[in-house]
């Protein structure tokens, strides 16, 4: 049977503008999948209907029908305030905070017309790539409720697989729209450093973290990080090139080029500890790139070269960057997160000479792998190197087993950030389950030249004409 959440987010949008559904019908069918399958999947942390049947009917009333995502229904990731509502950054410290002020990039989904439903959810400060904190229930991968769906935006993954929201905002400071996308089998996009000015990036630590859409498909990818690019006006200065003309929409609907791909399964991190590709992964990225050339496009490997020094410089990064989380007497300490204690522990104990030292190593790292990649057009990876992990499989003890296993799960994430290169993950298919193990989602890593996040979706696109498939859970 029909329903209204088996459109795309674009098809959606196209049904509102042609009054075939209104923002508030559109809204009430979402706010029923969330009260029915929310529970189970712990997709959302922050469910508001009342607020939220309020901003459809202003939606409908005064926003004008030309806003890029007029009547479609969002949610707020939990690390990104909104006035008036529930902002716990995914930590017991707080619990019951209600946020006073709004996130500029809540500030530009509500002017391009979106109708959030409230919050989802985060692991703590965002600093897990996977989404299990203290203060609420786990983000459950709705293709196995016993896996997890990735982090750090875990819950805005599990919400759109589950079509409990159409599309959804997420940000990525070392894979945190990549790996919970690929773990739920959607499309992710991690766009350039400076591309969106609601979250360049350039005002944080290394330039690591962007916000980015979360989707079902490329074309609904494309659809939000339009309105997310186009937000406010933006100085060329400070924004990331744009070789193309026109919203990122057309090429993701177009699907047009042929591109030089270097497909790649080394990672910095082989020099730090040992990086293992599960089967799952590597028959994906084979059967990927066996599709891809199919399609016309140029083959070759491509390696990065080894890279000792990567491991300890980004953990010096990730660990200073957890050293202004608000958490100052003991009371406030002890209701952090082993792992996000220790990283605040470390973070503080860090010599300002090191910190400058990682900073200066991790720019002419950048530098050195757009050279290296300056030869393709796109490099082709696996998405991450294992299925997706059960709940409670990373170690809530022992901090360094645990950053440990989280490189291990996903090596090919971090370096994008670091390189400040945009990325898109793309679904391939499901691994063959049987009664006992439902077949779980695996997909690939696509990463651009500087702004070329264009050739990204143009390509996408036509992997999705190819494959002519859509992965879609139980739930569905």
């Amino acid at each position: 049977m029909f329903e209204l959440h088996h459109l795309t987010a674009l098809e959606q949008w196209e049904w509102l503008h042609a009054g075939r559904v209104s923002p508030s019908e559109l809204l009430e069918h979402y706010l029923a999948r969330v009260e029915r399958l929310n529970p189970a999947v712990g997709a959302l942390t922050v469910v508001e209907p009342e607020r939220a049947r309020a901003r459809a009917r202003e939606v409908e009333s005064s926003v004008p029908p030309t806003a890029p995502l007029w009547g479609l229904p969002i949610a707020d990731k939990e690390l990104v305030p909104r006035a008036g509502q529930r902002t716990s950054y995914g930590s017991r410290l707080h619990a019951d905070a209600i946020a006073t002020d709004s996130h500029e990039l809540v500030e530009q989904l509500d002017a391009a017309g979106a109708v959030s439903v409230g919050a989802s959810a985060a692991p703590e400060y965002g600093l897990a790539s996977y989404t299990e904190s203290l203060i609420a229930p786990p983000a459950r991968n709705p293709y196995d409720l016993a896996r997890g769906a990735g982090g750090s935006s875990g819950g805005a993954a599990a919400a759109v697989a589950a079509g409990l929201l159409p599309v959804a905002p997420g940000s990525d400071g070392g894979g945190s729209i990549r790996i919970p996308a690929a773990a739920c089998g959607l499309v992710g996009l991690k766009p350039s450093r400076g591309r969106l000015p609601g979250g360049s990036g350039l005002d944080r630590l290394a330039g690591l973290v962007v916000p980015g859409p979360i989707a079902r498909t490329v074309a609904d990818a494309a659809l939000l990080l339009d309105a997310l690019a186009t937000a406010t006006p933006w100085e060329f200065a400070t924004r990331a090139p744009s070789p193309h003309d026109g919203p990122f929409l057309g090429a993701a609907v177009r699907g047009e080029g042929r591109f030089q791909l270097g497909v790649m399964t080394s990672s910095p991190w082989d020099a730090w500890t040992d990086i293992g590709i599960a089967p799952e992964a590597r028959a994906a990225l084979e059967e990927a790139v066996t599709e891809l050339a199919a399609l016309g496009h140029g083959v070759e490997d491509i390696s990065l070269d080894a890279e000792p020094d990567y491991g300890p410089h980004f953990r010096t990064v990730w660990m200073a960057g957890a050293a202004g989380i608000p958490a100052r007497t003991d009371a406030e300490l002890a209701l952090l997160e082993p792992l996000t204690a220790w990283l605040v522990e470390r973070g503080r104990a860090l010599p300002v000479e090191r910190l400058l030292e990682s900073l200066a190593w991790l720019t002419g790292f950048e530098r050195r792998v757009i050279r290296r990649f300056s030869s393709v057009d796109v490099v082709v990876t696996p998405a991450v190197a294992m299925t997706p992990r059960p709940l409670g499989w990373y170690d809530a003890a022992d901090a360094e087993r645990n950053f440990e296993q989280q490189v291990q799960y996903t090596p090919w994430t971090s370096f994008v950030n670091v390189s400040g290169l945009p990325a898109l993950t793309l679904p391939v298919g499901l691994t063959s389950g049987d009664s006992a193990e439902p077949g779980l989602p695996m997909g690939i890593q696509l990463i651009g030249r500087p702004g070329g996040e264009a050739d990204l979706l143009a390509l996408g696109a036509q992997w999705e004409r190819r494959r002519r498939v859509r992965l879609h859970p139980p739930q569905w």
